[in-house]
């Protein structure tokens, strides 16, 4: 088991080289003066001299690569400076001469428009994000698994066809385009009946009382971000559970007077989830990066609202910063699921 997770913790931090490496490269061939558009157009030379090398932008394409590895990487080398201890909060662990090696946090440095570190931005639009991911989740997993379990009880009926068309519309259907019919129909045509609105975050600002929190603004960018795991979830329920119902042991059990409850629920349901454990933590992971532009279509204050805005504005360290956080959630998702596999099914055994 450990040789395992460390195996796939190995192929995890390749991965992330590469998303870096790919996403640095293209960052670097996009037009745009990022000190420029920090200090305004009409700055002068000066200015924009200090930017560049206050950002590192004065260096080589591969000097700058190696200075963000080294400013990401958790055991990394920097000068010895006061400055340099405030920036990376960093524990000391060896003196070479001025330099020293140190262990910290990744530093996702700050951004060029607002000068903030993008870490404290991931960590204001992070648990906004978490919470639309997880409710779209929880509601396609419900609405999907109970809708699979009805289609494939009623095989061949018209409740089946009408559920698997649902399905394929929820496929089809890409979600930018139904978070625009969805925000249009539910927050404006209909908005008199259901009380929602086209936009809106999670946390809202009342002069009076403050920041409260606003569930009404969750419902409708949690169902365009959960339509298609939840048709997804639905496809896969309804196969699993029909080549279940068609096992010997479920025979038996009905001709051993079981109710049908019992069969569907407490044996049929609980060999046929597999397909569908492996569907939410592929998708959950997949949500968080979904997210972006329902979350932009929405005004929904999360980690995809903030990334769209800060690549209209070329602001390349909150781009990266989310990219890469999200390739680390695929990354830990993945081996979280491979481990999970092996406690869930005994059939299942890890490679040492």
């Amino acid at each position: 088991m450990l040789s395992y997770a460390l195996k796939k913790f190995l192929y995890g931090l390749a991965v992330m080289l590469g998303v870096l490496i790919v996403v640095f490269l293209l960052f670097n061939v996009l037009p745009g003066d990022p000190a420029r558009m920090t200090m305004g157009q009409r700055s002068d030379v000066q200015s924009l001299e200090a930017v560049r090398k206050e950002f590192g932008l004065d260096k080589s394409r591969p000097v700058q690569f190696f200075l963000y590895l080294n400013d990401l990487s958790p055991l990394s080398i920097h000068t010895n400076t006061a400055e340099n201890k405030a920036k990376y909060h960093d524990v000391k662990l060896l003196a070479l001469g001025k330099e020293v090696v140190v262990l910290k946090w990744p530093y996702l440095r700050r951004s060029y428009q607002t000068k903030r570190e993008v870490t404290s931005i991931l960590r204001e639009t992070v648990p906004n994000t978490f919470v639309l991911a997880l409710s779209a989740m929880v509601f396609a997993t419900v609405i999907g698994v109970f809708l699979g379990v009805v289609s494939a009880v009623n095989k061949d009926t018209w409740i089946d066809k009408a559920a698997n068309s649902f399905a394929i519309l929820g496929i089809s259907a890409p979600s930018f385009f139904a978070g625009i019919i969805i925000a249009w129909l539910f927050g404006f045509v209909w908005s008199d009946y259901t009380g929602l609105n086209m936009s809106g975050s999670l946390y809202s600002y009342d002069p009076f009382k403050g920041e409260i929190m606003t569930l009404k603004n969750l419902w409708l960018p949690m169902i365009t971000l959960g339509l298609r795991p939840l048709a997804i979830i639905v496809q896969l329920t309804r196969s699993a559970m029909l080549d279940v119902l068609a096992q010997d042991y479920i025979r038996t059990a009905k001709a051993k007077g079981l109710s049908r409850n019992a069969i569907i629920y407490k044996h049929a349901l609980k060999n046929a989830l597999n397909p569908v454990i492996t569907a939410i933590s592929g998708w959950f992971a997949g949500l968080l990066a979904g997210s972006f532009f329902v979350e932009y279509i929405f005004g929904y204050n999360g980690l995809g609202k903030a990334t769209v805005s800060a690549l209209e504005m070329s602001d390349f360290p909150v781009v990266m910063g989310s990219i890469l956080f999200i390739a680390f959630i695929f990354v830990l998702i993945n081996i979280l699921v491979d481990l999970l596999y092996a406690v869930i099914d005994p059939r299942i055994k890890l490679a040492e």
